[in-house]
């Protein structure tokens, strides 16, 4: 039987009905209309559709909305908004300026195809949060062994996300 929940999703309180097991990445993508999260295997075994709860990495193919009720859900969508607030910008800084991870994937030009890419950057995100400035063992650690499984880039850009989190790593310490 749906049921409605109030969400917190990128600042701001979003109230969706859905039967409680409905997996999150369905709410994001279709009732909340956001596209960063993607659906890549279903089973949490790619990343693609990571989200932020919390601070945390989570999988949104195979968290049920009802685990999520009352947590600070954020998308990469929503990581300017997450970085102005650390950073003291005002609130319209977040509509004007790139989190620094985001802005590096662009510099250091990490996509190629970029559909894992929004998933890796909120494990950058989730990384840096703990540790602002990890070596290249710990950032190749986090992408391949941290829990719930590795994040996998068909596309092989690996080389280059380590270079973009370094990046933001130098960015977010000044």
């Amino acid at each position: 039987m749906a049921r409605t929940f109030t969400l917190q999703v990128n600042g701001a309180a979003r109230t969706v009905t859905v039967e409680p097991d409905t997996p999150l990445i369905y709410v994001l993508r279709n009732q909340l209309e956001l596209s960063g999260p993607r659906l890549g295997c279903g089973v949490s075994q790619c990343g693609a559709c990571a989200v932020l709860v919390d601070g945390r990495e989570a999988r949104a193919c195979t968290t049920p909305v009802s685990r999520v009720t009352g947590k600070k859900i954020h998308t990469i969508e929503g990581l300017p908004g997450l970085w102005a607030g650390r950073s003291g910008q005002s609130p319209t800084g977040a509509t004007t300026t790139l989190h620094p991870i985001q802005q590096a994937w662009i510099d250091v030009q990490v996509p190629q195809c970029g559909y894992c890419q929004s998933g890796m950057m909120i494990a950058a995100a989730d990384l840096l949060a703990r540790n602002p400035n990890p070596s290249v063992a710990q950032i190749r650690d986090h992408f391949t062994s941290a829990p719930p499984s590795p994040h996998l880039c068909r596309c092989g850009s690996y080389v280059a996300i380590i270079d973009a989190v370094q990046q933001a790593a130098r960015a977010m310490a000044v």
